[in-house]
Order: structure tokens, then sequence, then C-alpha cells
């Protein structure tokens, strides 16, 4: 799949918007991907999951012992990563502010995980739940993700995996040009910023 068939995706399930949203990080940007509305159709997420795995190297995807994604995010494209690589998916969750694993799932002592996200703009989120998965227990091998958005700067100690790469600029409030700080900000993630 290449990056415009990607975006051909996004743009099919009306994903990808224009206008001024406030991101998760807390940066302003024109442009916003909802990964929840591409991901709401199992053909496409099926899809695109297939697409991710189909990246990564093979000697990695032998290695995969179970897919672990942040909640919201990357419940669904987890768990279709999870049926595409043949491995268990499950999910951390923040229910006090601190991702930790719940509902009884669990990791064993040196399981090799893929961490999955839908978008990865800073990494804080990504951070934060290889933190969780290695308390845990568990080795992160690599962190995969629909959609690359940080512009070539996320520091991580693991290999990153994106299915496309997209450079939308960003702004600090208090750097915003004219025709965004025109318009009132609307938030439509999951997370507060």
């Amino acid at each position: 799949m290449t990056d415009e068939d990607v975006l051909s995706e996004f743009r099919a399930a009306g994903a990808l918007l224009e206008g001024h949203f406030l991101l998760s990080s807390g940066r302003h940007s024109a442009h916003y991907l909802q990964c929840a509305r591409v991901l709401m159709s199992p053909d496409r997420a099926g899809r695109l999951a297939v697409a991710l795995a189909a990246k990564l190297p093979r000697d990695l995807r032998a290695k995969i012992d179970k897919v672990v994604s942040p909640a919201m995010g990357g419940l669904i494209i987890g768990h279709e990563m999870g049926r595409a690589l043949n491995v268990d998916a499950i999910f951390v969750e923040r229910p006090t502010g601190t991702f930790e694993l719940r509902r009884g799932f669990s990791i064993e002592p040196g399981e090799k995980v893929l961490m999955v996200e839908d978008v990865v703009t800073t990494g804080l989120s990504s951070r934060e739940a290889i933190k969780a998965v290695e308390a845990e227990g568990g080795k992160v091998i690599a962190l995969a993700c629909l959609v690359d958005r940080t512009g070539g700067e996320l520091e991580l100690d693991v290999p990153f995996h994106p299915l496309v790469s997209l450079t939308f600029p960003t702004y600090a409030g208090d750097e915003l040009p004219p025709e965004l700080a025109a318009t009132p900000a609307v938030k439509p993630g999951s997370r507060k910023a």
C-alpha cells in the first residue's frame, strides 16, 4: 500500500479533516487525521493492519509474542494487528492517569511486544505505554503506527515502523498563523491536552 493509497483510505472515510484543531500534544494544526473514522470499517481497518504488518521486517514479525496498544486510539488498529500477525492483542489504559494493564490482561516476563498506535505526534503516549509494558516484565521490540506525524523527530529506544509519514505543520498557541488564530480550535481527539 503506497502513501497515496493510505491517504485515499482516510479521504474515503471522511477522516482527513481540515480546520483549526487542538492536538493532544497541546499544539495546533490546520489538519487532523481522525483515525477512529478510518478504522470504523472492519474491512478498511483490516486492510490497513495487513499493510502495516507487511512493512515490518520479516525477522521482527517472527519475534512478536503479543501486540499491546494504548487506549483509546490504539485499540482497533492494535486488535487488527494482532489478527494480521496471528498473536494476542491487549491494551493498556489510564484509569488514574498512568498506563496500566487491567481487565485480566497480563504480560509474561520476557514476552516480546509490538507496541501499536494509530497516530504518533510527539511519542509521549508511546513512551508511557512502553514503560507500562516494561514494568510488567515485557520487552517492547518495536513501535508500529498508522501515521507518523513526528516530522522525523521521534526519540525512542526501539525501532519505529509507521505505515505513512505526514508532516502537516503544527504550532504553539502563541505562534498561530492569522488564518488559524481567526477561528476557534476544535479538540477532536480522545485525550485532554
